[in-house]
């Protein structure tokens, strides 16, 4: 054990000494909630309690130490860790991904920041071809415990090259485990599981969610708390109808769901956490329950997460549906720069409002049929 763990030591040494000279600074169902705490302070918390209850969790990539985090999810570890472990990277993700899927082959725990996730498509090889497929292709012999982390999907006024969520992308992998926090009970909960888990796992956050503040209750705080991983979460119960979402589009469809309420539909909102693996025993459990669907992402409708739902339901629960399922994706084009346009492009409260009623065969209100 004591050996293992000089090993280790040895090797994230030698890994800070070759970074160094060319690093550049380039209702919810919340109990007991006695705090509020935002997405941001939820993830930093989170690595700084694994990074100090593990040695051999470190973090890289750009802008992380020094500047504290492009987003600041990185504040403060700098100062408490040291540079051998909160490392600056040149721009090169290719570069560092690499890297560090080869500390986590042997036997660290990197946590790999991309400054947006659009950005990992310059390291796609090491995360698909190295991180994902090693453990398969070595019959079990090499676990690669990496997190790559960082916002996903859109921002605000980035343009097509920075607005692309890729939770689809990814979870179409056999060997990666695919996350999507929303609350910060998700974020904080999620990331101290990938940490911990012997495979990789990207995680999906949202940039626009970071300075959103839940109400966390009193057990997410303790430092052995985690969210499985592949367990989704009813955010709100209801009997009429099933809407199935993940990461921004949760609460637009929470504020969907009390809009329904108003006109006498109960919808029931899941949270789904975990787009690989998905929890289709939730999924399923809840559309037996309410006889309809409807799915929301922001990514693009075709070979969606969408349409795996639909699909999973078709074969699990066909016979329960009381109506089409309803699919709400964001538009099959490119991301416009113009606000005008990108709002039109994504999913808004309102299409999940619609797409509800006409699941439940109430494409006008009761007030105006009567």
């Amino acid at each position: 054990m004591l050996g293992a763990a000089r090993r280790s030591g040895c090797v994230l040494g030698q890994l800070t000494q070759a970074l160094r000279p060319a690093a550049a600074g380039a209702a919810r169902s919340y109990s007991s909630a006695a705090k509020e705490m935002n997405v941001r302070e939820a993830l930093n918390s989170a690595l700084d309690e694994e990074m100090a209850a593990d040695p051999s969790v470190f973090l890289m990539g750009e802008e992380v130490g020094e500047y504290q985090g492009a987003y600041k999810i990185t504040k403060g570890l700098l100062d408490k860790y040291g540079p051998d472990r909160v490392l600056d990277t040149p721009i090169t993700e290719a570069g560092f991904t690499g890297i560090g899927v080869g500390a986590a082959y042997q036997g660290l725990r990197p946590v790999v920041e991309f400054m947006t996730f659009n950005f990992s498509m310059q390291a796609i090889d090491h995360i698909i071809n190295s991180a994902a497929k090693s453990n398969y292709m070595s019959a079990g012999q090499i676990s690669v415990p990496i997190v790559f982390r960082g916002p996903n999907g859109a921002a605000a006024g980035v343009g097509a090259q920075h607005s692309q969520c890729y939770a689809a992308w990814y979870a179409h992998v056999p060997g990666l485990k695919v996350l999507t926090p929303y609350s910060a009970e998700d974020a904080r909960g999620l990331l101290k599981a990938a940490i911990r888990d012997p495979d990789p796992v990207v995680f999906l956050e949202n940039e626009l969610l970071y300075g959103e503040s839940f109400p966390i209750a009193a057990e997410v705080l303790d430092s052995s708390f985690t969210v499985p991983i592949g367990k989704a979460k009813i955010e709100r119960e209801g009997k009429d109808v099933t809407i199935t979402a993940f990461s921004k589009m949760v609460g637009y469809a929470l504020q969907a769901a009390e809009i329904l309420s108003k006109e006498g539909i109960s919808a029931e909102v899941i949270n789904l956490r975990s787009i690989r693996p998905l929890d289709r025993a939730a999924i399923n459990a809840s559309v037996r329950k309410t006889n309809r669907l409807v799915t929301v992402e922001e990514g693009f409708p075709q070979h969606g997460v969408g349409a795996e739902i639909c699909m999973s339901v078709m074969e699990d629960s066909f016979e329960y549906l009381d109506a089409p399922v309803e699919r709400i994706a964001g538009a099959d084009v490119p991301t416009p720069y113009a606000a005008n346009l990108e709002r039109l492009a994504f999913p808004q409260v309102d299409d999940i409002v619609r797409a509800a009623k006409r699941a439940c065969y109430r494409a006008t209100s009761m007030a105006a049929t009567a």
